[in-house]
């Protein structure tokens, strides 16, 4: 198959979607994981080859192709209400995340994307930076070969996040695996992962969760939605000197990581949401 759905058995398989989509398949049974499915490398495939076939052809999905990637874009949007969900398009590679390198911030991602030709056209971007110029120099640096393996691109629901963050099983300062590490900002998480926000910091015990350290960060920019993707905003004076989150979401992050650092069997780290 060349779209499987996130929950699917055959969507836990690296081999197939890569790691970042193979991990959040199997989780997504059990945990509030967006739904979302993924585009296999078999479908990039098939592209790339009527690309060689036809010289001529523009860098975008043939038709047949197109109405496979619309039909599962209207699947999504009968299952969340909604008549044209907003999504994230980003890639999920099969080297990504290996033992001697990882892919993370290679590849290219696309937010609040509407409309089923947009999905297909942000799914085509996404290819295109697999030959792309930062992806062959990481490729050089690593001593990697020229060719990739293959790549996945997961489409998957968008969440309108209020507060965003990313959660670490083990501290990845000091290296104490009794202990984790939350970073959080206001709005969407694309500030926090580009670095262009310094986000709020807690460390917590993972004994008791109690919060063994705090550090509130003037948080001047956050990431909102708009019409077509994204934008840089200033975040309201009376919220940049506030703690984003309170002991109740601190407490159920700490414990949703450590429950599934105890079911995957290794450290995780993990991007969260809320909306409300």
């Amino acid at each position: 198959m060349t779209i499987l759905w996130l929950g699917d058995e055959d969507c836990h398989e690296v081999q197939r979607v890569g790691g970042k989509a193979a991990n959040l398949s199997q989780l997504a049974a059990n945990y509030r994981v967006p739904a979302g499915f993924c585009v296999t490398p078999e479908l990039y495939a098939q592209w790339s080859d009527s690309l060689h076939l036809d010289a001529s052809s523009q860098r975008t999905l043939p038709q047949s192709l197109l109405d496979l990637v619309s039909r599962e874009y209207q699947v999504m949007g009968i299952r969340s209400g909604l008549v044209e969900p907003a999504v994230t398009v980003r890639s999920s590679a099969l080297e990504e995340d290996g033992s001697t390198s990882s892919f993370a911030g290679q590849f290219e991602t696309y937010l609040n994307i509407k409309g089923s030709v947009e999905v297909a056209g942000a799914i085509v971007r996404c290819w295109d930076s697999v030959s792309g110029e930062r992806m062959s120099s990481y490729r050089a640096e690593q001593g990697l070969p020229s060719e990739s393996l293959g790549i996945a691109v997961l489409v998957q629901l968008l969440i309108p996040a209020e507060i965003s963050g990313v959660v670490f099983s083990a501290n990845p300062i000091s290296q104490n695996r009794d202990e984790v590490m939350i970073n959080t900002t206001w709005g969407l998480g694309e500030g926090l992962v580009s670095g262009q926000v310094t986000p709020d910091t807690l460390v917590v015990n993972k004994s008791d969760f109690a919060v063994k350290d705090q550090y509130i960060w003037e948080k001047g920019l956050m990431t909102v939605l708009v019409e077509g993707g994204t934008k840089e905003v200033n975040v309201p004076v009376a919220q940049r000197q506030t703690l984003t989150l309170d002991g109740e979401k601190t407490k159920a992050i700490t414990q949703l990581t450590v429950d599934l650092e105890s079911e995957m069997g290794w450290p995780v780290d993990l991007e969260f949401a809320y909306y409300q």
